[in-house]
């Protein structure tokens, strides 16, 4: 009896710590993410981090996400791109290294944007004077609604197509290895 009485309490503290250490509170409603892709012999080539915002029925592109200004890309902190070697970027150089990756999505097209800023949230920060490149490219529509933003890569013979996409809008852009 003297035994229980010193255990019951003990068992009742060890349950009540079990069961509070598994409460996940405030999970991200936008996780992060991240892709890679690798050349032919399996050493990487690019990497993307982003977060993944969700759709839920709004309307992205031209209302949450405004045509003609500067995306961060995803959500939270700025989409972040590291290229292993130096590549060709949609036909135009990019050293190896990290950047932020920016985006300016339009109706017909978007501007993609390689950023030399890192470790920044949003695009609160940007300055286009440390843009290293800008190109652009067509915007095309999806086969079927995305609902959350998604970064994929889809490897050609010379490299990688970057595929990014949300709702009923995606772009592809072409990196080559040099």
């Amino acid at each position: 009896m003297k035994l229980l009485n010193l255990c019951l309490p003990l068992v009742l503290m060890l349950t009540t710590v079990s069961l509070s250490a598994q409460d996940f509170k405030d999970l991200d409603k936008s996780p992060m993410d991240a892709v890679i892709t690798r050349n032919q012999n399996n050493s990487p080539l690019a990497r993307i981090i982003y977060s993944r915002p969700k759709k839920k029925n709004r309307v992205i592109f031209g209302d949450l996400v405004p045509y003609g200004e500067i995306w961060r890309t995803g959500a939270n902190e700025a989409t972040e791109i590291t290229f292993y070697e130096d590549v060709l970027f949609n036909s135009e150089k990019v050293k190896a290294g990290t950047y932020t990756l920016y985006t300016i999505p339009n109706k017909e097209n978007w501007v993609v944007i390689i950023n030399k800023v890192i470790n920044t949230w949003g695009a609160y920060s940007y300055k286009d004077s440390l843009d290293v490149l800008r190109t652009t490219v067509m915007a095309r529509n999806t086969a079927a609604t995305l609902e959350d933003f998604s970064v994929t890569f889809k490897p050609t013979e010379y490299g990688s197509d970057l595929l990014m996409g949300w709702d009923d809008t995606f772009v592809e852009i072409p990196i080559q290895k040099l």
